[in-house]
């Protein structure tokens, strides 16, 4: 299973970032806060927020209520739209904050499969796929993952009570997070990931000053804490 905050995937358009045409990617599982600190820097930071596709999602409701067979053609339409979003990011050259990154999708695709809910020929099907559009991709400048406990994650899944989401467990959310933890090794290879541990919420100001001073270092994987 997949889910992604109600928003229409419309960017915001922002003032002059200091960060220029930065383009940072926010990754997290389920319930951890990815769109409200999109938002939030988008507009600290002065730029476009580009959020998860999810009221115009064709699939989402049929993917809850009948998940294995609806799985494929879910995390297609998922790659399909992320794959389009994260292009326009690099063609207006205005850089831009994205609200999860094409590159999870595959964490989720995987653990579909795992639960034996994806078909094993669907999967390879889908990771090619993946593969030969990720050769048409500019990289983000970096991506920030928000690390959430999956029981804290569940609390903040039943806070904002979204029918299509009742079905999540923390098994789920369990093996999401492990999931992560693998594709942040190896992601961090290619792309500078900042940690950011989210269990509580930083103030913006902070968290916006923290990211740049950490991403003008060009560090790759580095845990950024919270200081008092």
């Amino acid at each position: 299973m997949t889910a992604a905050p109600f928003s229409n995937g419309t960017p915001s358009v922002g003032k002059a970032s200091p960060l220029g045409k930065v383009f940072i990617g926010i990754a997290g599982i389920i319930g951890a806060g990815k769109t409200t600190l999109a938002a939030a820097l988008g507009q600290h930071l002065g730029l476009d927020v580009h959020y998860e596709p999810v009221i115009d999602n064709e699939y989402l409701d049929d993917f809850y209520r009948e998940t294995r067979r609806y799985a494929f053609a879910m995390q297609i339409y998922l790659l399909n739209r992320r794959f389009q979003q994260h292009q326009e990011i690099i063609w207006r050259g205005r850089g831009g904050v994205q609200d999860r990154t094409i590159y999870e999708d595959a964490i989720f695709a995987k653990t579909l499969r795992d639960m034996d809910l994806m078909d094993p020929r669907d999967y390879e099907t889908y990771v090619s796929l993946f593969r030969n559009l990720s050769n048409f991709m500019c990289r983000p400048n970096f991506i920030i993952y928000l690390e959430v406990t999956p029981e804290n994650s569940m609390e903040r899944i039943r806070e904002r009570n979204r029918g299509c989401e009742t079905g999540i467990t923390v098994e789920y959310l369990r093996r999401l997070y492990d999931g992560y933890e693998e594709f942040l090794e190896q992601i961090s290879r290619l792309i500078p990931v900042l940690r950011v541990r989210w269990d509580e919420y930083w103030e913006v100001e902070r968290l916006a000053e923290a990211i740049t001073q950490e991403y003008q270092r060009g560090s790759f994987l580095r845990e950024v804490a919270q200081r008092a």
